[in-house]
């Protein structure tokens, strides 16, 4: 049973609306579960029409995730194969993996859908998933295929001896221009989909160097020495300074508009490390996707 709060962005919508936009289910199956009796809005169960109030109480029976991964087919370009690893360049609007909580395409079905073959141990519906990027994050990503690969990448990330480099225009000018953001991430005690910086949370350390200062905004090179969920997106806003696109941690939808960005800008261009079985280095780049390109090109001219 998940157990949420009403955020005020939803009071007077429908139960089967409020559902399907705190899980990430679609609407459609918010009906079918509300219609099962498996929604309880205030410690009963109600109709898809009724409607809800600002810090109302829901509580949802979410079936369980599928047990295996299934080959979707979607566009996903990969960079780089060897018989242990793929890596791949992740484009905005896929998951990791399929979950409960999107039904949109999944890098994993991508790969099976083009042939690849993934001999990894795992969860079954994460098999040889050894880090994630935000649905909305695009960029180099890589999977295990071989159970060597699996066991020594899960290391290699746990020991962070992984090297990761992002890219991210954000709101303002952080002050200092270079610097460290370590303050521990945990999941925001009002909207369940969200973190926020929680002293009980989990440690994570981001650094990061401003690259570029335009007006209003700035490029930002970043490297992970830890890996949260939404862990740049949570430090950015924290410092005041969020991602732009990233409305749900504080972005100025107006600006997100007029770029025609309907994302963070935020873009994983590096990807380094020991490779399992040779024991060399590899590294691996992915160039901005065009609609972040474009976003950063009206910034910098002023246009906006």
């Amino acid at each position: 049973m998940n157990t949420y709060l009403v955020p005020p962005g939803l009071d007077e919508a429908r139960v089967d609306a409020a559902v399907a936009k705190i899980t990430g289910i679609s609407r459609s199956k918010a009906a079918e579960l509300i219609e099962a009796g498996k929604v309880w809005h205030n410690g009963e169960t109600t109709l898809k029409a009724s409607r809800v109030a600002n810090g109302d109480v829901l509580e949802v029976e979410l079936p369980p995730p599928p047990l295996e991964p299934q080959p979707t087919p979607a566009a996903l370009d990969i960079i780089y194969e060897d018989a242990d690893i793929v890596v791949v360049d992740k484009p905005a609007g896929m998951a990791a993996h399929a979950s409960l909580n999107f039904e949109g395409p999944n890098v994993l079905g991508a790969l099976l859908a083009q042939g690849v073959k993934l001999t990894t141990s795992g969860p079954p519906e994460r098999k040889g998933i050894v880090h994630r990027l935000d649905v909305g994050t695009t960029g180099c990503m890589v999977v295990a295929k071989s159970e060597v690969a699996y066991t020594v990448l899960k290391r290699a990330f746990k020991e962070r001896t992984v090297t990761k480099i992002y890219h991210a225009l954000v709101h303002g000018h952080p002050d200092p221009s270079t610097g460290t953001i370590d303050a521990p991430i945990g999941r925001d005690m009002r909207y369940q989909w969200k973190m926020g910086v929680r002293q009980d949370g989990k440690p994570a350390i981001t650094h990061y160097d401003t690259v570029e200062a335009m007006a209003g905004a700035s490029l930002i090179r970043v490297e992970l020495e830890t890996g949260r969920t939404h862990q740049i997106r949570v430090h950015m806003a924290a410092t005041r300074h969020p991602c732009i696109g990233d409305e749900m941690y504080g972005a100025d939808p107006v600006l997100a508009e007029k770029l025609a960005l309907d994302r963070q800008w935020l873009h994983a261009v590096e990807l380094s490390f020991v490779h399992p079985r040779s024991g060399e280095i590899v590294e691996f780049r992915s160039d901005y996707p065009p609609q972040l390109q474009t976003a950063l090109e009206l910034m910098r001219a002023g246009m906006l």
